[in-house]
């Protein structure tokens, strides 16, 4: 079998047998088209050695890739060879003895609570797109701390009422996101202007909560242009990203004494250890805060 052959079944067998999420399967196929790149696409996978990976994985470095960019490239490696293995295309694996770089350790971007006001009353002050969408949407992944993928693919039938909905995150695992009182007041606003487009456009239907102005359902594309309009040159001249909404929560949520647990809980993490990077950042917090502060620091 050739290396195209086996990215193509592969990739089928990820989307159609295991259900990943279609971002999830692109992230796959982007690093999985590295490595033919780096190798060739007809080269047969039985013909591959430990020692050509490995120079696949010195090409990122020469690159300069982050240290997650090639832990990620290696562990689409990895596991499209042990699928390889386990339905008898390889004889041996290898991909099993490759290592993981050590990761920078960095920590998350978030934003204070100005900045965050800043960008949440942007859609008042400026205009620049539509008004009730973009404060609704801005406030919403603020109170919630959804990933930018959730907040695209929530529909109207997930709302349990509308301080509350399901989400699907990683793995496709449901959990139950809260939103502020303040983003249920903009939710509101925006529904009745969301209805009267979708009225208008009497040839398009979406249960997609976010919508363009032609009626179709935001990408998540789409809600990245938004915030960099209102962050860019035309807005708050501050970059905003948009994962900075879902840091920024789990840090507020921590520095106002929520449990750990229940935080990664609502962030739909399924390791503690991931939630734990933000009590490192309240750490910091604490020791800046000192530093300003105390007369004697």
């Amino acid at each position: 079998m050739k290396l195209n052959e086996l990215t193509d079944e592969f990739l089928l067998y990820l989307s159609a047998v295991r259900g990943l999420s279609e971002n999830t399967c692109i992230g796959y196929k982007n690093d999985l088209l590295q490595l033919q790149i780096f190798l060739s696409p007809e080269m047969e996978i039985h013909s591959i050695t430990k020692e050509n990976l490995l120079l696949c994985i010195g090409q990122l470095s020469k690159q300069n890739k982050s240290s997650a960019s090639i832990n990620r490239f290696i562990a689409a490696v990895r596991t499209m060879f042990l699928y390889a293995a386990k339905f008898n295309h390889l004889s041996n694996n290898p991909a099993l003895e490759l290592k993981t770089v050590k990761l920078e350790k960095k920590l998350p971007n978030f934003m204070t609570k100005a900045e965050v006001n800043e960008i949440c009353n942007a859609p008042e002050k400026n205009k620049l797109l539509w008004k009730t969408r973009d404060e609704c949407l801005f406030k919403m992944l603020y109170s919630s701390g959804c990933r930018i993928s959730e907040i695209r693919n929530l529909k109207m039938t997930d709302f349990l009422n509308n301080s509350s909905a399901v989400v699907s995150g990683k793995g496709n695992k449901q959990r139950r996101v809260f939103f502020s009182e303040d983003a249920v007041k903009s939710l509101n606003e925006y529904l009745c202007d969301r209805k009267k487009i979708l009225s208008e456009k009497a040839s398009s239907f979406t249960d997609y909560l976010f919508i363009n102005q032609k009626g179709q359902p935001l990408t998540t594309g789409g809600i990245r242009f938004i915030l960099s309009k209102y962050s860019g040159v035309e807005g708050t001249k501050h970059h905003v990203n948009p994962h900075a909404f879902r840091h920024t929560f789990a840090t507020t949520m921590l520095s106002n004494g929520a449990d750990i647990r229940l935080v990664q809980e609502m962030l739909g993490h399924s390791s503690i250890s991931t939630t734990q990077r933000y009590t490192h950042l309240t750490t910091e917090q604490l020791i800046e805060t000192y530093n300003k502060a105390h007369p004697h620091s």
